[in-house]
Parts: C-alpha cells; sequence; structure tokens
C-alpha cells in the first residue's frame, strides 16, 4: 500500500473515531453541530468578532457563516451588534446563554481530551503532537 493509501486510511479511522464525521455532534459528546461549537470557542476566546473575521477562523465561506451565526442567535447564544468603529461593521459576541454553552463544551472537551491523552503512552506524546502539527501545516499549504 502506498504512504498516501495510508495516509488516508489513517486519517479516515481518526476522524471516525474521534467522531468528526457527525455533523450534528460534536467530537466530547455534545449534542451540538460541530461548527456551531467552533464558533462558539472562538467567540468565547475573543468576546467579539467580526463575522468575517470568524468566517476565517473557521474556513467557511461568508453565506455558511452567516447562517452559522444566525443558528446561534436563534439557539439564543449570540448576538449581532453594530461595530463601534465602522458604521457599516458588525460584531458577533456571546450572550450569557451563549457563554454558558461554551463552558459547558470546553468542559466536555477537555475531559474528552485528557481521556484520549491518558491512553497514549507518556513516551509517545510529544511526538502525537507533533506529527499532528506537521500534518496540519502540510494541510495548510496544500
Amino acid at each position: 500500500m502506498s504512504e498516501e493509501m495510508r495516509l488516508q486510511e489513517a486519517v479516515t479511522r481518526f476522524v471516525r473515531a474521534f467522531g468528526l464525521h457527525q455533523p450534528d455532534r460534536t467530537p466530547c459528546g455534545q449534542p451540538i453541530p460541530v461548527s456551531e461549537a467552533h464558533a462558539l470557542g472562538e467567540l468565547a476566546r475573543d468576546g467579539a468578532l467580526r463575522q468575517n473575521d470568524l468566517a476565517h477562523r473557521l474556513r467557511l465561506e461568508k453565506s455558511t457563516t452567516s447562517r452559522l451565526v444566525t443558528q446561534l442567535i436563534k439557539r439564543g447564544w449570540a448576538e449581532r451588534t453594530p461595530a463601534p468603529d465602522d458604521g457599516r461593521g458588525v460584531l458577533v459576541r456571546l450572550t450569557p446563554d451563549g457563554a454558558n454553552a461554551a463552558a459547558r463544551l470546553a468542559r466536555a472537551r477537555a475531559d474528552r481530551f485528557s481521556a484520549v491523552l491518558g491512553r497514549v503512552p507518556e513516551y509517545e506524546r510529544a511526538a502525537v503532537l507533533r506529527a499532528l502539527g506537521i500534518l496540519t501545516e502540510a494541510m495548510d499549504e496544500a
């Protein structure tokens, strides 16, 4: 089997094992679409973001991000507010309910990653993290 095929198989197994192929559930088991969980995490980290910046961070099209933000607003987790430095600009920020949802996700994510890392032999952890970083950089450049 070629290296390319081995990489494809390994990534596919990882995606399935981690639950990344289930778009309506986070890998940490929360019943929230993965894209919403990522958006909540970005907004929780930075407070408020321009919708364009959120789209860039999530690597989503502007229209997809707009629909995503609309869904967060419908859930009561986010709100759009005018940007203070730009009359046409819009900021997206979490509501208190959104901050609570983001905190629940962060706890579930921390628990999940702790459990996964606990199953990796300690002497292999640095190599796993290094390999994931290298793979991510390679994908960024592709």
